[in-house]
């Protein structure tokens, strides 16, 4: 959308927008791999450990390792209550410091599209996968309108405001995942579409979080005091119909999984 980029350099800025939007994916997403227990993963782009957590709540793994290129996000994802114990080391997704065949399951969480060439991070994870491993992963529907972001994404395009995007923001249709998990040779491709849902107590609550996370702190940096006013205002007359003032967002995101 802009040359604007996402850095994620503030773990606790981003556990409280996108991390619990994660794990609210999570769940859905884990079900729906029916995982077998005692498995080795990897999860890759494990940023504040939202994910890796899940997985060790719910998978009884014998072993995960997070890989997150920002030191920041391992300090707070180090500091996290795990069911199980969780290794987090920094790392490059493209490039991943693993032996080949490595683990039983490797996934990456909101992740895929901010990789200059989602391709490479694919054969990646089918490189550190065991034969009959699986290979999973679920990104916000961009394209579709899937992100939490959208409601204020909507209001800043009528306006001509440019804000970032991830740089490979196709690559989370349904579709691109497809094509890349088919170039990739894996084997009982399956893709499905999961719905969240967030309520936030108020208006005030959803744009003070919204204003500290990494998409959007530089966007309002550049605008004047009385556009930033309007755009507040006019957005939260849209979002707000509760008689009790709460707000409730909606987000979706593609997922796909295949075998080794």
């Amino acid at each position: 959308m802009s040359e604007k980029t996402i850095v994620y350099n503030d773990g606790s800025a981003y556990e409280k927008m996108m991390g619990v939007w994660s794990q609210l994916l999570g769940t859905q997403f884990i079900e729906w791999l029916n995982p077998k227990d005692g498995q080795s993963w990897i999860d890759i782009g494990s940023g504040t450990g939202a994910f890796s957590a899940q997985i060790a709540q719910f998978c009884s793994p014998s072993q995960i390792l997070g890989i997150e290129p920002s030191e920041a996000q391992i300090e707070f994802a180090r500091k996290r209550s795990m069911a199980h114990q969780v290794t987090f080391q920094t790392g490059d997704a493209t490039a991943l410091a693993c032996e080949s065949s490595s683990f039983d399951v490797a996934t990456m969480a909101l992740v895929l599209y901010f990789l200059p060439d989602p391709a490479i991070g694919v054969n990646e994870m089918k490189r550190v996968v065991k034969p009959e491993g699986i290979i999973a992963t679920y990104d916000w529907d961009v394209p579709g309108g899937g992100l939490p972001h959208e409601w204020l994404h909507k209001e800043l395009r009528k306006r001509g405001i440019e804000y970032p995007l991830p740089p490979t923001a196709e690559v989370s249709r349904m579709d691109e995942l497809e094509k890349l998990w088919n170039e990739a040779g894996l084997r009982l491709i399956e893709c499905k579409q999961f719905r969240a849902t967030r309520t936030f107590t108020n208006f005030k609550e959803l744009w003070d979080i919204s204003m500290k996370a990494p998409a959007f702190s530089g966007v309002f940096d550049d605008l004047a005091p009385e556009v930033i006013s309007d755009i507040r205002s006019t957005v939260e007359s849209e979002l707000t119909e509760s008689s009790s003032g709460s707000v409730s967002i909606h987000a979706h995101a593609n997922a796909i999984k295949g075998i080794v």
